[in-house]
């Protein structure tokens, strides 16, 4: 996929687009790239459902906050700020089914404020948040691997679904809490990941 800066229309995605498009074309490329549109701008945020509707090269989100505050004196330390941002981003994201990537954290030295910010964006459903310097990476990789812990609980979540759709039940009880289709999606999506990484031998057909 390509990083695309600044996005403040569909028709700058489409742009982009059949750029793309024209490259692959010339160049005999036969596997799409795909577009991560970066919100970064007050249009950008306002329109960002139609930009992540615009084509579908758009597989993800990505908020980028250096643009979106500093220009207009927000507090980039504020994480009321940052939170309202990465909620609305995260929300656009899930309306258009595409998935959605964090901020940068710009201060290299403060490994334990990229942590805190990086845990918050998993809170909201974000896969990941981005690196400005490699002593980053591994620190993004800690927060967003799930756990064994959770990927246990996702396994329990859909052994338990299968055998309630063999009984035609529609909701259940898993650990003590009310289970139904959101919670299944999420613990099938959590098996994927992990599937993706190599972190457990989760079952093709879990």
């Amino acid at each position: 996929m390509i990083n695309l800066p600044k996005p403040e229309s569909a028709e700058d995605v489409r742009a982009a687009a059949a750029a793309l498009a024209r490259v692959e074309a010339e160049r005999g490329l036969g596997r799409p790239l795909g577009i991560l549109a970066n919100i970064e701008s007050p249009r950008g945020l306002r329109l960002a459902v139609e930009i992540a509707r615009a084509h579908p090269r758009v597989v993800g989100l990505q908020l980028g906050l250096g643009d979106l505050f500093e220009p207009f004196g927000i507090d980039r330390a504020d994480a009321r700020a940052v939170h309202a941002m990465q909620l609305a981003v995260r929300v656009a994201a899930a309306e258009a089914g595409i998935w959605a990537c964090d901020t940068v954290y710009g201060t290299v030295a403060d490994p334990d404020g990229y942590t805190r910010e990086a845990e918050a964006a998993r809170r909201l459903g974000f896969i990941g948040k981005s690196c400005i310097h490699p002593t980053q990476v591994p620190l993004a990789n800690a927060v967003f691997r799930p756990t064994d812990t959770e990927i246990s609980a996702a396994l329990r979540i859909v052994e338990a679904a299968r055998g309630a759709e063999r009984n035609g039940v529609g909701a259940y009880l898993v650990d003590g809490s009310m289970i139904d289709i959101p919670f299944v999606k999420r613990a099938e999506s959590v098996l994927g990941a992990a599937r993706r990484l190599g972190l457990t031998p989760v079952p093709r057909g879990v």
